[in-house]
């Protein structure tokens, strides 16, 4: 359910214990705010407890959100929460990258477009010119960042300028086809999210489809992840899947599978702008 209006959201992870649920709702009733989504989970295999609530302003006392964050504060403490809490109607800035297939950037262009997709895309980046026209002609800034292996570290170090320097929140690999080096996946430690043409963990690497047909399997699917320094191996935020037969030829499955890459991928990116994904060690607690 979302929100209309002003309205915040507080995600947290803490161990489990009595009284989390209740100091939470009751500092917010205390300032006035009414909660208006709330989802909570207990892992029983770490202890852990996962909590997203969405809430409103309901009366004048409600203060700024400067001014709840700091008073939130003791109560993390008591019960040794990693939080954030997030302004509803602050749209996260995105930064895609993509190489030569565009059809995940078509699709996250036409949900942006539409409104489906509550974010602010800030420029899009490739290693290829392929992209430009389309970029360009949508209004967004493209920036042409070539790579080689010999221009590996120069091209990274430029990428990260670049994400600082248009203050990206997220970052999109839209079947942008480079392996990230340790370094730049450790920097964009959980605000980068990739899209593999595969079911992970099974079939990584390259070619994902066509090891599909070669082990004869009758279900494909794309993985949507956070990028980590374990190649294809972060932690999964979405799946998707399509029935396929002996029929269907290498060619076939890519072309099936990109339909299902882009639901997957966009499922990813709307969950993590609604602050509904925690990490959970090398998974995910995903209140969608």
């Amino acid at each position: 359910m979302k929100s209309a209006g002003p309205h915040f959201i507080l995600i947290l992870k803490c161990p489990d214990r009595k009284g989390v649920v209740a100091a939470v709702s009751g500092y917010l009733a205390d300032h006035d705010a009414s909660i208006t989504e709330s989802h909570q989970f207990h892992d029983p295999m770490t202890g852990e407890f996962y909590m997203r609530t969405v809430f409103r302003p309901d009366g004048p006392a409600m203060p700024p959100l400067d001014a709840l964050r700091e008073g939130f504060g003791p109560i993390a403490g008591r019960y040794a929460m990693s939080w954030a809490l997030h302004d509803g109607e602050v749209r996260p800035r995105v930064l895609i990258a993509v190489s030569k297939f565009g059809h995940c950037l078509y699709d996250l262009m036409h949900r942006w477009r539409s409104g489906a997709l509550p974010v602010e895309i800030v420029g899009v980046m490739s290693n290829h010119e392929d992209m430009r026209s389309f970029v360009e002609w949508s209004g967004i800034p493209f920036h042409y960042l070539p790579i080689t292996k010999t221009t590996k570290p120069a091209q990274e170090a430029q990428f990260l300028d670049l994400i600082a320097e248009l203050n990206a929140d997220l970052v999109v690999l839209a079947r942008y086809m480079q392996i990230l080096s340790p370094e730049l996946c450790a920097a964009l430690s959980g605000r980068c999210i990739n899209i593999h043409h595969s079911f992970l963990p099974s079939f990584k690497g390259a070619k994902p489809y066509h090891q599909a047909f070669e082990r004869g399997v009758k279900i494909i699917g794309a993985t949507a992840h956070y990028v980590t320094t374990d190649l294809d191996e972060g932690p999964i935020i979405e799946q998707g899947s399509q029935r396929v037969d002996h029929s269907q030829m290498p060619d076939d499955l890519v072309q099936i599978g990109r339909d299902v890459e882009c639901q997957v991928l966009a499922r990813a990116v709307l969950w993590h702008v609604e602050r509904r994904v925690l990490i959970n060690g090398h998974k995910t607690v995903v209140f969608s």
